[in-house]
């Protein structure tokens, strides 16, 4: 069975909706997140990610981490490497604050 790496923004929602104890992490720089913003969301820049690792850990032993992109490109690349570091149940949101944008909040800025 192959592993599940990304998940649709739809059900990063859906998951959030259901369980406090999932966490959705953001990986953009600042900039980024002061034009589009998802209010619920851990902010950890991509570049900061190995230094909060404990913390991450911390947040993974209570719940899911979904881990936000632009593109999808840079969580993708995250959920890899917290893989790598076993933490297994981490996912990237496919296609980004820019899909959840158009697929479930026209409300939030495209960039």
């Amino acid at each position: 069975m192959p592993v599940v790496l990304e998940i649709s923004p739809a059900d990063a929602k859906r998951r959030l909706s259901e369980s406090n104890k999932t966490v959705l992490i953001d990986v953009r720089e600042p900039e980024e997140c002061a034009v589009a913003h998802l209010g619920t969301a851990e902010y950890i820049p991509m570049s900061l990610v190995p230094a909060a690792l404990q913390r991450l850990e911390g947040m993974a032993e209570k719940g899911d981490l979904l881990v936000l992109c632009h593109h999808g490109v840079r969580s993708l690349q995250v959920v890899a490497w917290l893989r790598e570091c076993g933490l297994e149940n981490c996912y990237s949101v496919a296609g980004g604050i820019d899909r959840w944008s158009r697929d479930l909040d026209t409300a939030i800025p495209r960039y």
